[in-house]
């Protein structure tokens, strides 16, 4: 399975993006999907997640309220809006997929080690 991102850049803060995952997966909704972040100098961090059918989604504290992840199965891709954006959230945003996953809480859908696939990552820059 291939997972490419798209749709990072420079925002101000305040502004919002929206990240794209599109997956090359036979049946898209085989996999449970997950973003995850990595800062300059830090360990890569759990960011939300979305299971097979889109009923469920799980986020980081640090990102509630203001990001928002669902799914299109039809298009084979996965979505990240993020909103009131901070510079805190300057990273590289990466996609993972999680094939027949069996998570059902955040504790297992929050660790990168269930992923079995990632994408190349999509720089976000929050800057004046």
């Amino acid at each position: 399975v291939q997972l490419v991102e798209s749709g990072g850049g420079l925002v101000q803060p305040g502004g919002s993006l929206r990240l794209s995952c599109a997956a090359s997966a036979r049946t898209f909704s085989n996999y449970a999907m997950g973003w995850f972040r990595q800062a300059p100098g830090k360990e890569r961090e759990f960011v939300a997640a979305i299971n097979w059918s889109g009923g469920s989604t799980y986020y980081a504290d640090s990102v509630k309220g203001r990001f928002t992840i669902s799914r299109d199965n039809a298009k084979n891709t996965v979505y990240l809006q993020m909103n009131s954006l901070k510079p805190e959230d300057t990273a590289v945003y990466y996609c993972a997929a999680d094939y027949r996953s069996y998570c059902s809480n955040y504790a297992c859908y929050g660790s990168a080690n269930e992923y079995d696939y990632w994408g190349q990552g999509t720089q976000v820059t929050v800057s004046s």
